[in-house]
């Protein structure tokens, strides 16, 4: 029996509003974090930036304090 080859969904791009209302930081911060390498990581799409969501997630994982 062969299996149907699964389709490939590509991770979601958010904008910097999208992920400002996520993790409810004001966009200066966002911005700050960006040019300090500090945020989660970015990918600027001609003169915007993009978040992947898995990215967003992983650094906000990586940023959760378990004390």
């Amino acid at each position: 029996m062969t299996r149907a080859p699964e389709r490939w969904v590509p991770d979601p791009l958010l904008t910097i509003d999208e992920v400002v209302a996520w993790i409810r930081k004001p966009k200066a911060t966002l911005y700050s974090w960006h040019s300090r390498g500090q945020g989660p990581p970015a990918i600027r799409v001609g003169n915007v930036l993009r978040y992947r969501r898995s990215d967003v997630e992983q650094w906000l994982e990586n940023h959760t304090d378990r004390s």
